[in-house]
């Protein structure tokens, strides 16, 4: 048995890796992420089974103590944390993911010094690379996540002469490194090399703003992949090092669909201090609100209601107030009550919508959203100097027409969806407040602009109760 069981091994991880690349290429569509995501599990099971069979040492019970306990935890945040808390779990999960990196390469080099082994330059090179990584995803993580779930300000942090100083604490971990290459044994020295990586890590991440986070939580996923990666080196498990460059591989290529989607590069948004919600004027019952001067038009549920009602063509433009609200159950029963009039329904996506990549498609499919009614950016925005009504429901940055004219604005070349061009459009919002990107939204004050103040839910209730009479 024991001269087939090498081959079955390698056998078993490159199908579980044949698994992992199908899984993430139907993670590209909404309409087969489902079954993407079944399929990435099974080749993460048939994995986990190579490695154990792989290892003949192995005390069992305390691997299978530690999958009942983590298959509980697991179940009780699938069941407990709400679809719009999906960004702060995807934060605190690519941060134990760093954390588990960082772990196995200290655990190696505890394990290779009290051995008394020679510790080899291909082993200190993966266990500092291991640190660093995972050191940086996990404190990163935990930042990211803070910020997500209001523990911290989403707005930049900073302090003066922050970059220099990070700069200086990376040099002293690269000096610190070089150190560990003549003395190997150093134990606290090494030590402090992991506490160099987690404080870069909470450095990097605190003075990026709320406008930038679905970038961050990208970048952060590719670290994640990057320190599991450099974990199977230093564990020497090829099955390891693979899943973790395909993770670190999709991350990092989402990472540029996001940057490129924000008109933005990745150094701009690593340390530019970017973004941050700041207040702005309010919003009055008359209609008014003042941004200066300019003053906004607004109706009510009943006039609101025969304007889509009656509308040949509506394009729903969800963004982070109807994940706050949690009014994606609301919005589809609107769009049904809609197309038994006649009414054409479509929803118009924004690759930085919301607070992580596919933030408002992971909301629609718990409401049940018809997957051919999402259309991404490129696709529908050729439509819209033909669509009746734009429905905006909390988006605000994504929908700014300063971005194609204003070379002032921060947001100056973000591609935008072009809501502007409908014949009419409809905001809802809880007030003339800016967004993440600290700025004033010039839709708000156009014509053909119509403003609904209070919050999605609630008003797209009082919409649907009044649809229904038509």
């Amino acid at each position: 048995m024991n001269l087939w069981l090498p081959s079955a091994i390698q056998i078993t991880y490159l199908v579980a890796a044949s698994l992992f690349i199908i899984g993430l290429k139907k993670l590209g569509s909404p309409a087969t992420a489902r079954n993407g995501n079944l399929v990435a599990a099974v080749g993460m099971l048939l994995a986990v089974v190579g490695t154990l069979l792989d290892q003949q040492v192995l005390n069992y019970t305390m691997i299978l103590i530690g999958i009942v306990i983590g298959s509980l935890i697991g179940a009780v945040i699938a069941y407990k944390v709400a679809m719009t808390d999906m960004p702060q779990m995807v934060g605190l999960l690519n941060g134990l993911g760093g954390a588990a990196s960082a772990l196995v390469a200290v655990g190696e080099f505890w394990r290779l010094l009290t051995a008394g082994e020679t510790i080899g330059i291909s082993a200190i090179v993966t266990v500092i690379l291991g640190v660093l990584i995972g050191g940086i995803t996990l404190t990163g993580s935990l930042v990211a996540f803070a910020k997500l779930q209001g523990l911290l300000p989403g707005a930049p942090i900073t302090f003066p002469f922050q970059q220099p100083f990070n700069l200086a604490l990376l040099a002293a971990f690269v000096v610190s490194s070089g150190y560990l290459f003549v003395q190997p044994e150093n134990l606290a020295v090494f030590l402090g090399m992991v506490a160099l990586s987690a404080i870069l890590g909470v450095l990097v991440v605190i003075p990026i703003g709320g406008a930038d986070m679905p970038v961050v939580i990208s970048l952060l996923n590719s670290l994640s992949g990057v320190a599991a990666s450099a974990a199977g080196f230093v564990v020497m498990n090829n099955m390891l090092i693979i899943a973790g460059a395909l993770v670190g591989a999709s991350g990092l290529i989402l990472t540029q669909i996001m940057c490129k989607a924000m008109n933005r590069s990745l150094v701009s948004v690593l340390f530019g201090a970017f973004g941050g919600e700041t207040a702005g004027g309010g919003s009055t019952a008359t209609g008014s609100a003042s941004s200066g001067e300019k003053a906004v038009h607004t109706l009510d549920a009943e006039e609101g209601a025969m304007m889509l009602g009656y509308a040949r063509s509506v394009v729903i433009i969800p963004g982070y107030g109807m994940a706050v609200a949690q009014a994606q159950h609301s919005v589809r029963e609107l769009a049904d009550q809609l197309e038994r009039l006649g009414v054409d329904v479509k929803y118009a996506i924004h690759p930085v919508a919301g607070r992580m990549p596919g933030h408002m498609n992971v909301l629609l499919a718990e409401a049940n959203v018809p997957y051919p009614q999402l259309y991404d950016m490129d696709d529908i925005n050729p439509e819209f100097e033909r669509v009746d009504v734009a429905l905006v429901i909390g988006a605000n940055d994504v929908v700014n027409p300063a971005a194609r004219h204003d070379s002032s604005s921060p947001v100056y070349g973000m591609p935008i969806l072009d809501v502007d061009k409908a014949h009419h459009t409809i905001v809802i919002k809880r007030s003339l407040n800016t967004g993440f990107a600290g700025i004033d939204n010039e839709l708000f004050y156009k014509d053909k602009t119509m403003m609904m103040f209070g919050g999605a839910r609630d008003v797209i209730t009082k919409l649907v109760s009044e649809v229904k009479q038509l």
